[in-house]
This record gives C-alpha cells, sequence and structure tokens, in this order.
C-alpha cells in the first residue's frame, strides 16, 4: 500500500520512472517529440537530446520539487560521475586548496539523496551521452 501525504493523496514512488518514456508519460509529454537539432553540428546532437532526457527525468521524478538556489540551508543533491580508463561510474572526490568550486547544473539536482543515486544508477547510458564523445 502507497504511503499517504499530508492531504490524504498517495506519495509519488520514484522508482516507478525506470525509462525516459515513464517519465514523459508522468509530464504529459510526448516522447518521440524531441527537439529539432538539426541546426546544431552533428557531434553536439546526441548530448543535446540527452541533456533533453535528464531535464524531463529529473523534472518527473522531483515531483513538482524546486531548488531554491537562495536557500543554503536547502540541501541539493546530484550525481556525480567519475570516468576512468576502465569505464564511467558513479562516484565523489574532491581536492581543497584554496576551495572554490561549482559542479552542479541547477536543473539536475534532488531535494534527497536517494533520489540522485537512483538516477545515476538508472539514467547511466543518457548521463554517458551526454557526457562522453562517443568512442
Amino acid at each position: 500500500m502507497a504511503k499517504k501525504s499530508v492531504k490524504n493523496q498517495p506519495v509519488f514512488d520514484f522508482r516507478t520512472i525506470k525509462t525516459f518514456e515513464d517519465a514523459c508519460t508522468k509530464e504529459n509529454i510526448d516522447p518521440t517529440a524531441l527537439p529539432d537539432v538539426s541546426m546544431i553540428p552533428k557531434e553536439f546532437r546526441k548530448p543535446i537530446i540527452n541533456a533533453y532526457k535528464l531535464l524531463i527525468i529529473f523534472k518527473a521524478i522531483n515531483d513538482g520539487w524546486r531548488p531554491d538556489w537562495s536557500k543554503l540551508s536547502q540541501y541539493k543533491y546530484f550525481p556525480w560521475y567519475r570516468v576512468l580508463s576502465s569505464g564511467f561510474g558513479f562516484s565523489y572526490s574532491g581536492y581543497l586548496c584554496a576551495y572554490s568550486h561549482t559542479c552542479v547544473g541547477s536543473r539536475l539536482c534532488t531535494d534527497t539523496s536517494e533520489k540522485a543515486l537512483y538516477i545515476a544508477e538508472q539514467f547511466k547510458a543518457e548521463y554517458q551521452e551526454f557526457f562522453l564523445y562517443p568512442e
């Protein structure tokens, strides 16, 4: 039985989003109506399409939650990948020396680490197409 929210409505289970098509269904978007990338150089088309897919996936999984970047107390979570010669994997690493960095696009984050971990594993192929050059 699904958990109930405060408003006595079922709580959305983000794990029901297993594919881009599932995310589109939740957001009432036609999954075959991808952006027209014909004016973009061929080498950038797949990354642009996969960025679009990731935006839809995050929107569906976040279920209405939006990050408030003016609120430092609001935690925001995102998949962090590391590319090694042995492949593409989810991980975290950091380096500190007069520390200053940014590491996430403002739309590609969630309100829980559980959601970020789920996206990291479930949608690894979309991230690979977005981040990496084809071999």
